[in-house]
């Protein structure tokens, strides 16, 4: 979507309007956790991000490689800064084609600061010399594809303070082909305003977004401030500097600075702020919390679907997952990146070459050996690894090997009988509990268009003890709204489906749609989950050193537990699916040795 479009969305709803910037790390630990935080912060609803562009070098391609993945993964509608320092023609197409590969469709076209050992700007040759060149050229070849930002000055740029020049340069740049202008960091919001008037004055239609900075630390907010050469109002300093020390203080006194300041541009026509998180989240959160723009039970985040869409090229129009990567959404996109399937907007043949094998998507266990046994200890025994998953039921643990985000309220409902089961040695690794029609915009369950309606069905996917499967099978069986695949990490899948086909776990009914059916459980992506899943476990046994108790136990388990799904086809019942497991448990569970070593009680072939 178009920023210009967002912004007349703002507009005509009224509703908040923000987005957020960010910037390549400098090494790789720094780039994941960059991507962790961006995901986090995706809950707090921006309409887009931007990533900046580093002149030249291996940076510049970081900040490709960030779009694409924001765009496709983390499903953030991306703006890809780009700058004509150090890059001649060829480097900037080549940049605009990754950017329009990733479905990216808006760009930041910026002149860029010199590098560091120039002391003034000069074009790399064979380069464009302005930004408005810059502009020109994206416009002429991808004509209206990208929405085209640039830079806007209130208090004058580095190499030139003259308001005038500075506003016939902003105006040049604008009829190359400029459709929105984000301004750098300022303070002075009576400065802001007066200066949008004058923009206004010379003709200048387009959207305006003022950049917001806000304040971590006084340290890091007086360093920025100068480097920006902005200015700070007097009573910003007077309440600022008497708590300079006591960082909560500042971020408590700041939140309210800049709030105030927000509420001073909202009141003068803006309508979107932007905001350079310098890659934290807390400063940010906090502005928008005083804003009353968080999102809470009050003001949801609706969401279309009840994952999180990829905004990927060919993907927009992506309506099916399996339910087996709710809590893997990265590692599904990877896999299925080059699905054919996409662009008719359903979910296609599963048997896809896209599923194929699992070290060409990089899907295994993230993490160093030593960070993962820190996070997840080094279990001795099955209760330790059950006390393991009911510490993340119980949100005192952030992942699994299994689950990368933390578990969600949406498994409030059924959080005592998901804890009983794994005290008992039942490892669940995905569950939902049922939902008889609430309304779309429920600050839980809800997802979708408007006025609509959402249903689920109840679902339970775990790791089962082989000498329990027997019985849990039998035990389906007898029931007739219950459907279940099991298989171990060597095959034999069982099942009592009544067909290969898809069975819809989650689905809506909205006006004037089709109902849609948006998670689904099935066969033979199943059995792409079960590589997965057993690929998982075992790389996290390869966490441990060799013939340490913590990698025997673990790589045993994943040798003879059975992986098994259990969908209960009456959405109106919730506790069906427990009372399978009731006065069932695992004997010994503190004994190192608790797993058969035979396969006699595996699934047999379907």
């Amino acid at each position: 979507m178009h920023i210009k479009d967002m912004i007349s969305e703002a507009e005509s709803n009224g509703q908040p309007s923000f987005s957020f910037e960010y910037f390549p790390p400098k090494t790789a630990q720094g780039v994941q956790n960059l991507y962790d935080r961006m995901d986090r912060m995706y809950h707090l609803g921006p309409k887009f991000i931007d990533i900046t562009w580093g002149a030249g070098g291996r940076t510049a391609e970081l900040t490709g490689e960030m779009v694409v993945q924001a765009q496709a993964v983390y499903g953030l509608e991306t703006c890809m800064h780009l700058t004509c320092t150090d890059m001649d023609v060829n480097q900037v197409n080549d940049a605009l084609q990754k950017a329009y590969k990733a479905g990216c469709t808006n760009i930041l076209a910026l002149r860029g600061d010199p590098p560091r050992d120039q002391g003034q700007w000069t074009a790399t040759e064979g380069g464009f010399q302005y930004a408005r060149d810059l502009v020109k050229h994206i416009r002429a070849t991808y004509g209206n594809h990208f929405d085209i930002g640039v830079a806007g000055y209130p208090e004058g740029c580095d190499d030139n303070k003259d308001e005038d020049q500075l506003l016939d340069h902003l105006k040049e740049k604008v009829d190359m082909g400029a459709t929105f202008i984000v301004t750098q960091m300022f303070y002075d919001a009576d400065n802001f305003i007066r200066w949008v008037g004058r923009v206004r004055e010379k003709g200048i239609t387009i959207p305006i977004i003022p950049g917001i900075m806000p304040i971590a630390t006084y340290a890091s907010f007086i360093r920025r401030a100068n480097h920006m050469q902005c200015k700070v109002p007097q009573e910003w300093l007077d309440a600022l500097e008497p708590v300079k020390n006591d960082d909560v203080a500042v971020r408590d006194i700041g939140k309210q600075l800049v709030s105030t300041m927000c509420r001073k541009l909202l009141a003068a026509g803006i309508v979107h702020l932007h905001f350079y998180t310098m890659n934290l989240a807390q400063a940010t959160r906090m502005v928008l919390e005083e804003l009353n723009w968080a999102p809470s039970v009050e003001r949801p985040l609706l969401q279309p679907l009840p994952w999180k869409q990829s905004k990927g090229l060919g993907r927009r129009d992506e309506d099916v997952r399996p339910i087996f990567w709710r809590n893997r959404n990265k590692s599904y996109v990877l896999r299925t990146q080059e699905w054919d399937e996409f662009p008719n907007g359903r979910w296609g043949d599963s048997r896809s070459p896209a599923f194929g094998e699992l070290d060409a998507y990089g899907i295994g266990l993230t993490g160093t050996n030593e960070a993962n046994r820190k996070k997840w200890g080094e279990p001795q025994s099955l209760i330790d690894i059950s006390n393991m998953f009911v510490k993340y039921i119980e949100q005192k643990l952030p992942s699994l090997p299994w689950s990368e985000s933390p578990l969600t309220s949406e498994s409030d409902a059924i959080k005592d009988d998901l804890i009983s089961l794994n005290k008992r040695g039942f490892l669940t690794i995905n569950s939902q509990p049922a939902v008889d029609g609430v309304k779309s915009s429920h600050p839980v369950h809800g997802w979708g268009p408007a006025n609509g309606y959402v249903y689920q069905k109840s679902y339970l996917e775990l790791l089962l003890h082989p000498d329990l499967v027997p019985e849990v099978v039998k035990r389906i069986e007898k029931q007739p709204t219950l459907t279940y695949y099991a298989v171990t990490k060597d095959g034999g899948l069982k099942t009592n489906a009544p067909s290969d086909g898809p069975n819809a776990v989650t689905w809506g009914v909205f006006p004037g749609k089709e109902i849609v059916q948006p998670t689904i459980v099935e066969s033979v992506s199943f059995l792409a989950w079960r590589d997965e899943a057993f690929r998982l476990g075992m790389d996290w046994a390869h966490c441990f050193d060799p013939n340490t108790p913590s990698r025997v136990l673990v790589e045993q388990i994943m040798k003879t537990f059975c992986l098994i799904n259990i969908v209960n086809n009456d959405f109106h019942d919730q506790t069906l699916l427990f009372e399978i497991f009731k006065d069932l448990e695992i004997k010994n569970l503190s004994t190192p040795a608790v797993v058969s070593t035979t396969n006699g009680s595996a699934p047999t072939e379907a």
